[in-house]
């Protein structure tokens, strides 16, 4: 059994679609970040670094719970513990891995930052809106040319595209301008969100 500590965010979602795809009993804790949840004591004994998501491994290697934050760490966790949604190859492993990492280091960021800067920020600053409206567009693009050949980021289905599409989807929403030139992006949002799994993964919590 897993305990997951999630909340209502693209980086909350990638771990409940993981855990709907690998079949993976858990438990949800809702935790409110509008409400100052993240900062309680019983929620930074598991990550002190007060973000979400968490999980605790009851059914760890080595017989004792396991305590992991970061989004990213978690997947490659459930995925080599699983040995699905992670080609098990150097080749592909890489591959996989190369797209996530794309994903916590740029648009998961950028995106985020847009989202910040253009949907919450009390005071406008017309600056920092653009300069990460102008990225956030880059690597859009980037996105859609490797679609452009491909179902999915890497090879197959993968932790690559859990990753990724709670963002895309999530931006599209708020900002669709941004996506009037990415038709690649458009068919994969609907051939990802398809999935059973992930529609069940993208209701939690």
């Amino acid at each position: 059994m897993i305990d997951l500590y999630t909340f209502k965010t693209p980086n909350g979602r990638k771990i409940s679609i993981a855990l709907e795809e690998l079949g993976i009993p858990y438990k949800t804790h809702a935790v409110d970040i509008t409400k100052g949840d993240q900062f309680k004591p019983e929620f930074l004994a598991i990550n002190p670094n007060n973000k979400i998501p968490a999980i605790v491994d009851h059914d760890a290697p080595g017989g004792r719970p396991l305590a992991l934050f970061e989004s990213g760490a978690i997947l490659l966790y459930l995925a080599e513990k699983t040995g699905s949604l992670l080609p098990t190859d150097p080749r592909g492993k890489a591959e996989v891995t190369q797209w996530l990492m794309f994903q916590m280091g740029g648009l998961g960021p950028m995106l985020g930052q847009l989202n910040h800067f253009g949907r919450f920020a009390t005071t406008k600053v017309p600056y920092a809106i653009d300069r990460f409206e102008t990225e956030a567009k880059r690597l859009l693009g980037v996105v859609d040319r490797q679609l452009a050949s491909r179902d999915y980021l890497a090879t197959t289905y993968s932790i690559a595209d859990i990753a990724t599409y709670p963002w895309l989807k999530t931006s599209r929403d708020f900002f669709p301008d941004l996506f009037n030139d990415t038709h690649n992006i458009t068919q994969y949002l609907h051939r990802v969100g398809s999935r059973p799994a992930v529609q069940r993964g993208m209701q939690i919590p």
